[in-house]
């Protein structure tokens, strides 16, 4: 009989490059920080942070997000979320670009939800 290499098709997944970089655990996993706005009643709002890395003192960054946009904020624990920023408005815009200026973050890794 004559040698025949053949292979047989093996299953493709279509989604498994998709999933590998889900998971995260490699060096190129970004680090995303949300700036969303949550409505309180009325017209009251809360602007929150959340993201920012560990190595970073969320009250000193507070401290100076409320001296420069003249507003009241807290630093919350949360449970699954870690350390979040509240402060207090509609500060979306005005938070990245302060975060951009001061170098913490970068102008891509910032999302903005709401609205």
């Amino acid at each position: 009989m004559s040698d025949l290499n053949v292979t047989l098709p093996s299953a493709f997944d279509p989604f498994a490059e998709a999933n590998a970089e889900d998971a995260g655990a490699g060096p190129g996993a970004k680090d995303y920080v949300h700036v969303r706005i949550q409505q309180r009643n009325g017209r009251k709002s809360l602007t929150t942070v959340q993201g920012l890395k560990k190595e970073y003192s969320y009250n000193k960054i507070l401290k100076d997000l409320k001296k420069e946009f003249c507003c009241n904020g807290t630093v919350v624990q949360d449970p699954e979320l870690g350390q979040v920023i509240q402060l207090q408005g509609d500060q979306r815009k005005n938070v990245a670009t302060f975060l951009v200026q001061a170098g913490i973050a970068k102008k891509e890794l910032i999302k903005i939800h709401g609205f």
